[in-house]
């Protein structure tokens, strides 16, 4: 199987992508899933379109309940824990597609993607797809060099020089992106950078200048004053169909993409009155969003307010009011979501970190041990639930948390370093200097920069 450009494509099929283009601008979201559905069943190893369709699908998904999303995943999720993309790239590819419908921002499916269009020998799209992933978690060292090999085995040399110096700044001493700065390094030297014929390089260019519009729509890039158009079309659509959701739902995603949520805000309270949004899950959680956002917007203007103006008692007053207000309307926003949704136990870890936050150890402590329950936050649930009891002293309890989540961590990623120094500190709580050291230890010989490490084992060394 072969990468498709988008000018090999049947004419009616590009006729199609250019209708899903102005389709996602629109925010008509199904439209532009279906069509492009529809392209990549002919097409798999079509770049272009796949990004177009991850754009949708992601846009589509924003402001739904993880629930739902939860929901609609698990339809496919038997399929992906037992598809082998080894053994059947072509069905792996399927399933990990439906997956992401499900939910875009599945690493396990991104993964397997990646893997079923490496297999199929579409690495391009093996290295998008490590991309994707590098979004979700930019920090994780085993997703970068994934994707720098993934880029090298594309001949995607400069992208994988990036990808290599990323990790250098992250790790300055890292010998996995030393190696392959050196294997990038070396490629492209050996890259002439030239196609072999004319007619190849007009090709390309063509190919090339229509991928880049693509793009662009994939990635909802547009002018403010293009979005005031689109939001401007849909309220003249509103006027001629006032009971048309769809005209509201254009108006506020224009209005949210010129970051503007308290126009945003505005039309969803109004969108939330008619008969067809009546429960709307997806508008009453927009609603608390955008509120939630009116105010982070207050509280960023009386920072930049109080920072210029330090000794201003009022200033100081209004933006401690300000930052109680947002977060006892978070708070509460979580709590109604869950007693709406109590399976919904990443929703409880939401809630249980604002309740940490808010000092209720309480109550925090009891939404982390049920939010443990869901796979996609286990691991940070048991971390939260050491902090909340480190917090409260409890440094036996906060020891076996932090214990059980290092065990199931396998690599070093950020979230292992925190749950060890977490535990570290534990340690020295307990008046147990030498566990702490031995725990900071792990963290140095992997990463000296992190937080004071570097300090607290020079300081241990010093009083030997």
């Amino acid at each position: 199987m072969q990468e498709v450009p988008l000018t090999a494509l049947d004419p009616r099929l590009q006729k199609q992508i250019e209708s899903a283009q102005v389709a996602l601008q629109r925010a008509n979201y199904d439209y532009v899933i279906e069509v492009t559905s529809q392209v990549l069943k002919a097409a798999p190893g079509c770049l272009p379109v796949r990004r177009l369709q991850r754009a949708a699908l992601i846009r589509h998904h924003e402001g739904k309940t993880s629930f739902v999303s939860k929901a609609l995943g698990s339809v496919t999720m038997a399929g992906f824990l037992f598809g082998g993309s080894k053994k059947d790239p072509a069905k792996s590819l399927e399933t990990a597609e439906k997956l992401l419908h499900g939910d875009p921002k599945s690493i396990p499916a991104l993964k397997n993607l990646a893997e079923a269009t490496a297999a199929l020998g579409l690495l391009e799209t093996a290295a998008y797809a490590w991309d994707c992933i590098r979004e979700i978690q930019p920090r994780d060292h085993d997703t970068l060099l994934h994707l720098a090999e993934a880029y090298l085995n594309a001949k995607l040399n400069k992208d994988a020089l990036r990808i290599a110096d990323e990790m250098l700044k992250l790790r300055p001493q890292d010998g996995d992106a030393l190696a392959l700065m050196r294997r990038a390094s070396v490629a492209q030297t050996m890259d002439k950078g030239h196609w072999e014929t004319q007619s190849t390089f007009r090709e390309k260019l063509k190919d090339e200048a229509q991928a880049n519009s693509l793009e662009q729509a994939g990635k909802v890039v547009t002018t403010g004053e293009a979005t005031q158009r689109l939001i401007d079309e849909a309220k003249q659509r509103l006027a001629a169909e006032p009971q048309n959701l769809n005209h509201y739902r254009s108006i506020i995603d224009g209005y949210r993409r010129l970051e503007d949520p308290a126009s945003a805000l505005e039309y969803v309270k109004k969108a939330r009155l008619l008969p067809s949004a009546s429960g709307d899950a997806t508008l009453e959680k927009l609603q608390s969003d955008l509120a939630v956002s009116v105010l982070e917007a207050r509280l960023k203007t009386l920072a930049a307010q109080l920072a210029a103006t330090p000794d201003d008692t009022a200033a100081q007053q209004a933006h401690t009011a300000a930052l109680a207000e947002l977060t006892q309307v978070k708070l509460a926003d979580a709590k109604a979501y869950v007693e709406r949704y109590p399976n919904d136990y990443a929703a409880k870890f939401t809630l249980a970190n604002l309740l940490l936050e808010a000092g209720d150890h309480q109550q925090a402590i009891a939404n982390f041990q049920q939010a443990q329950k869901s796979p996609k936050v286990r691991l940070a649930a048991l971390a939260g639930m050491g902090k909340t009891l480190k917090a409260r002293k409890m440094y036996d309890l906060a020891v076996q948390q932090f214990q059980v989540a290092k065990s199931e961590i396998a690599t070093m990623d950020d979230l292992k370093k925190d749950i060890i120094y977490q535990l570290a500190e534990c340690y020295e709580g307990m008046g147990k200097a030498q566990e702490a050291i031995t725990e900071y230890k792990l963290i140095y010989s992997d990463d000296i920069g992190f937080r004071d490490v570097a300090n607290k084992i020079d300081a241990f060394y010093s009083s030997r």
